[in-house]
């Protein structure tokens, strides 16, 4: 196998909060990368000792250095914790995922590589239904079965005519070419250059859930960094759960804090990286 050789160090950044068996998964996916060229920082917001146990058994088996980023679990934090995870990460490039999600094995490669100046990229992901996802093992992961077209076509959690991954190579190449969903920056699956990152102050530490991710990638197309879409090209699977942290009050909130930052143009957060406190410990 050809192992990638990148210009620059890259990072990946997973956020995880209380889901074990999801992190061990996605971990799993990213120990089966082409490319062993890239670290892990794990921002964890809150999560017990069973997350822990996870990632350090993780790191004595694996190729890839781990960082662990931790704080006390006190509500949803999750802006607060990828801010410091975005100070821990040595690497140039960052590239953002959720413990929830499985790359598959050409993710990292397909971020790394497609790196502009100026610019950030977007992807997507392909929703499991909660039968799929609970049937998952590490030999699937390893097998890279989770991304079959033909596996995928009866397991996503909503029937589509097209996913992200497609038996049909023209179709594939036709909804490349002509996709019309916007290059947003989507916490699951999207990479910025760490300079680009700090240059607009990180994630916004008043948001909670919802939109979160989106804020923080109109802040970088106001400061001149345009996005990309790799939705066809960078491939993750999510694994169905339910989120009782997403609330009418948290996505309100934080769409009016969007509302005026682009009325305004932000290019920068008050409430982000230089002036966010924490607990952190790593």
């Amino acid at each position: 196998m050809v192992v990638p050789a990148y210009p620059h160090r890259v990072s990946v950044i997973i956020s995880t909060y209380n889901a074990p068996h999801w992190l061990e998964n996605s971990l799993e996916g990213f120990d089966c990368q082409e490319s062993g060229e890239f670290e892990i920082v794990i921002a964890d917001d809150g999560s017990t000792a069973e997350t822990r146990d996870v990632i350090t058994r993780f790191a004595e088996r694996s190729r890839i250095p781990v960082k662990h980023c931790w704080h006390e679990d006190d509500g949803f934090r999750k802006t607060i914790i990828l801010n410091r995870a975005i100070e821990a990460a040595e690497g140039d490039y960052l590239i953002f995922t959720d413990g929830d999600c499985i790359p598959r094995k050409d993710f990292v490669s397909t971020h790394a590589s497609g790196a502009g100046a100026g610019g950030f990229l977007s992807g997507g992901v392909e929703y499991l239904s909660k039968e799929a996802s609970e049937g998952i093992s590490a030999a699937m992961i390893r097998e890279q079965q989770l991304f079959d077209p033909a596996w995928l076509a009866g397991r996503r959690e909503r029937k589509r005519r097209f996913g992200k991954v497609n038996q049909n190579r023209v179709v594939q190449q036709m909804l490349r070419r002509f996709n019309p969903t916007a290059a947003t920056f989507n916490g699951h699956n999207a990479s910025a250059w760490k300079r680009d990152i700090l240059a607009v102050n990180g994630f916004d530490e008043r948001m909670a859930y919802g939109g979160l991710d989106r804020e923080l990638g109109e802040r970088l197309e106001h400061n001149g960094v345009r996005g990309r879409s790799v939705r066809y090209d960078a491939i993750l699977v999510h694994q169905w759960h339910e989120r009782p942290y997403a609330t009418k009050a948290s996505w309100g909130s934080n769409n009016r804090i969007r509302k005026v930052g682009k009325s305004q143009g932000a290019r920068w957060t008050e409430w982000g990286i230089v002036s966010g406190q924490s607990d952190t410990q790593s």
